[in-house]
């Protein structure tokens, strides 16, 4: 009798504790929800990360380290300015900041932009060697002079969005009161 309470112990304390097969399995999980996790997490915030070129007008190297230095100060993540092609290619965390954040950095350190214009004030303010020959500005008057030469242009002012030459003073497009393009 007293063997069978033994053996009857030991099948009881064997039957409550977990299988090393179970347990292996529950680690596999583990490790598998883990690896995707980060997979996700990796993902996401990689994705985030845009890349762009954008002309900006100068000269030299001293122009060079200026606009690169004013890309970072915008939150560029990395900035690099070919002095030959006038290029600036900028990588920056979009939740961060965006490509025209950079250029009006950009453009009040002195330098023209694609798409801003630096003030004369900044521009006088640069080096001898690193005022540059500016880019040629149209008013908005001209640009709506050439826009609207096509009557259709603008009919009931929903195709004007689109066009470069609608740019109010504040560079936002579209036809708005404070510009007299498609006003015919």
């Amino acid at each position: 009798m007293h063997g069978k309470f033994v053996s009857r112990n030991i099948a009881i304390k064997k039957s409550t504790m977990p299988h090393r097969g179970t347990k292996n399995i529950i680690m596999k999980t583990l490790q598998l929800f883990s690896f995707i996790a980060f997979l996700f997490i990796s993902v996401t915030s990689f994705a985030q990360t845009q890349k762009q070129t954008v002309k900006v007008w100068g000269e030299c190297g001293m122009c060079k380290k200026t606009i690169e230095k004013a890309a970072k100060q915008a939150g560029a993540a990395s900035a690099d300015w070919n002095v030959e092609s006038k290029i600036l290619t900028v990588s920056y965390d979009a939740k961060q900041t965006d490509l025209k954040g950079i250029e009006k950095s950009i453009a009040a350190a002195g330098y023209d932009t694609k798409n801003f214009t630096a003030s004369d004030e900044a521009y006088k303010k640069l080096h001898t060697c690193c005022q540059y020959e500016r880019k040629t500005m149209t008013t908005t008057t001209e640009n709506a002079a050439k826009c609207c030469s096509d009557a259709n242009c603008c009919k009931d002012m929903k195709d004007c969005t689109d066009k470069d030459c609608c740019k109010g003073k504040d560079g936002a497009k579209g036809c708005t009161d404070s510009t007299t393009c498609c006003k015919h």
